[in-house]
């Protein structure tokens, strides 16, 4: 696996005055072709929906994030949460979002695209770019263009084309449908809402950053584009840093940085060979994710980012597949894996229209517009550590030994108890809550939580002074007060697992010293997935022959007639 840099030498090298003038303030003449709806469209083409009813993709945080025509027409809208969506049309199919589903749906199109023009740059699935005064003088004109782009497209999917200068400008041209003047696309703006910055961002780091932008801006009273645009630059530059600076120039129908009449910095290559040949995206992501974090290392030591990634791959036969991905901003690893995965999996699912004639020899990633990365700087404590980028090398070589779900990680999110509020993840996947933790909880255990919650559930006995079993009725009244814990001993033969739950919970009788409770509750009582639990905590006094401290605080729930340890207290 190798990391080298080609093409011109670097700022370092060019005087003062020529570095001056190798920038100029014109913005790029792009064509975007856009396919409205696509998370629906490429569930539809995978056979996950039916076209005919209404649908919608929601995100992990459980949001609409793009609904079919039929939904909205019901008032399903982007942003609203599930249950609501469902209460406005019962009949909604939901289906969860998923990127590699809706690149790899996307790769035909893009290779249809191909034969109309060959300079095509994938900014997420469902959008394109593409230099628009080449292609348009080939054609005989830009509307011609639009019309030939239409028409190759049509056999997969409706989509919509616009033109202008600038890459916000084009976004929203193709939109709305428009091909707009040269030196228009400022005025085409200056109407829009600030929010329609959020439409160029493919990362949800990015969508984050810009949504904090967003809100500033609107609290200062700058609502629209026109606005923000009206802002000297050095001033922009000065309270917003450099993510507003960007925002600010694509606000005025500019790129998002100056426009270069030649390279300022060299392109970064991250190369390996396949060995044995890959055939499965699967196999061939996990070389991906080390080049990507190759590749990413390499930027962040020259303090450089890039504006696109082209992914290579070529085959035992001598065959050679290409593809070009634009990004934002300054990538990290974790972003420029799901890019070579999403197309690694385009080409190998069979959906490609140009597939691979022959298994994968060789994997290249090469960076291009490679720049400096101006505002970008380490984190406040500096880079990582050596000792953490050998930690995460290692988790990624466990993660192709064993499984992408052998490493794991914890995520809080929302929730009523201590172990819902924890949500694992695949090592490198994104670290987000399936729900809010700034929603009420009605119901929820009261705090202090536990320190220490099992892996899995610890099922006990806890019975009253006579010997019987506590229980919870409906109404949330306790039998009788409770009186003795009892952990169940070990097998002869335990495995670890056991083992690891007899050392938290010494086995034998544990006699309760105090208690409080229990919180009962219903969670879903509406649909199929109900559950009815009642929680209890007790302050318990541990087996002399074994406890390691003499009382263990704990919390037990009981659910369908079983108690058991969901935590122990510190």
């Amino acid at each position: 696996m190798t990391t080298q840099a080609t093409g011109a030498s670097s700022p370092a090298a060019l005087p003062a005055q020529e570095c001056a003038q190798a920038t100029t303030t014109t913005a790029v003449r792009r064509a975007v072709v856009w396919v409205p709806d696509w998370p629906v469209v490429a569930a539809v083409a995978e056979g996950l929906l039916d076209p005919a009813v209404p649908a919608a993709v929601h995100d992990a945080r459980g949001r609409i994030a793009v609904a079919s025509a039929p939904a909205r027409r019901v008032g399903v809208r982007r942003g609203m949460r599930r249950r609501t969506a469902q209460e406005l049309c019962p009949e909604l199919e939901l289906l969860a979002g998923d990127e590699t589903r809706e690149a790899r749906a996307f790769e035909p199109l893009v290779a249809v695209i191909e034969e109309v023009v060959a300079e095509v740059s994938v900014l997420r699935p469902g959008l394109l770019l593409l230099p628009a005064r080449g292609p348009a003088r080939h054609v005989g004109g830009e509307e011609t263009l639009a019309e030939a782009l239409v028409g190759a497209v049509a056999e997969h999917a409706e989509c919509q084309v616009g033109i202008a200068d600038g890459l916000l400008a084009a976004l929203l041209a193709a939109r709305a449908g428009v091909i707009l003047p040269g030196g228009g696309s400022a005025g085409f703006l200056a109407d829009h809402d600030v929010a329609a910055l959020t439409w160029l961002e493919t990362t949800s780091r990015g969508r984050s950053e810009t949504e904090e932008l967003i809100g500033l801006l609107r609290r200062l009273g700058l609502h629209s584009l026109g606005a923000f645009a009206a802002l000297d630059p050095g001033d922009v530059a000065a309270r917003f840093g450099a993510h507003g600076a960007i925002a600010h120039r694509l606000a005025r129908g500019l790129e998002a940085r100056p426009v270069a009449s030649r390279r300022l910095e060299q392109d970064l290559v991250a190369s390996a060979v396949l060995d044995p040949p890959a055939e499965r995206a699967d196999r061939a992501a996990f070389a991906a994710r080390s080049l990507a974090e190759e590749l990413a290392d390499s930027l962040a030591r020259r303090g450089a980012t890039c504006g696109r990634l082209c992914v290579t791959a070529r085959t035992e036969d001598g065959g050679e597949l290409a593809r070009t991905w634009t990004l934002d901003g300054a990538p990290t690893a974790a972003e420029l894996t799901d890019r070579v995965r999403w197309q690694l999996e385009g080409w190998l699912s069979g959906r490609s229209g140009k597939p691979p004639s022959a298994p994968l020899i060789r994997l290249e990633l090469l960076a291009q517009e490679v720049a400096a990365a101006g505002g970008a700087q380490d984190g406040l404590w500096g880079r990582r550590s050596d000792g953490e980028v050998r930690a995460a090398r290692a988790a990624v070589r466990l993660q192709g030994l064993l499984g992408p779900d052998a490493v794991q990680v914890p995520v809080l999110q929302g929730g009523r108890d201590p172990r819902s509020m924890a949500r694992l993840v695949a090592w490198g996947d994104e670290a987000s809550p399936e729900r809010p933790v700034e929603a009420p909880w009605p119901g929820s255990v009261p705090p202090p939580w536990p320190a220490t919650v099992p892996a899995e559930p610890i099922v006990v006995e806890l019975l009253d002074r006579a010997g019987q079993p506590v229980r919870v009725d409906a109404r949330g009244h306790i039998s009788a007060a409770p009186a003795v814990v009892v952990a169940p001993r070990p097998a002869p033969k335990a495995g670890p697992a056991e083992a690891a739950l007899a050392e938290l919970l010494p086995p034998g009788s544990h006699p309760v010293q105090s208690w409080a409770g229990p919180w009962h509750g219903s969670e879903r009582w509406w649909t199929a997935q109900a559950r009815r639990r009642a929680y209890l905590q007790a302050a318990t006094r541990a087996p002399q022959a074994s406890a390691r401290r003499s009382i263990l605080p704990l919390l037990l729930v009981l659910e369908a007639g079983v108690w058991r340890v969901e935590g122990i207290y510190d």
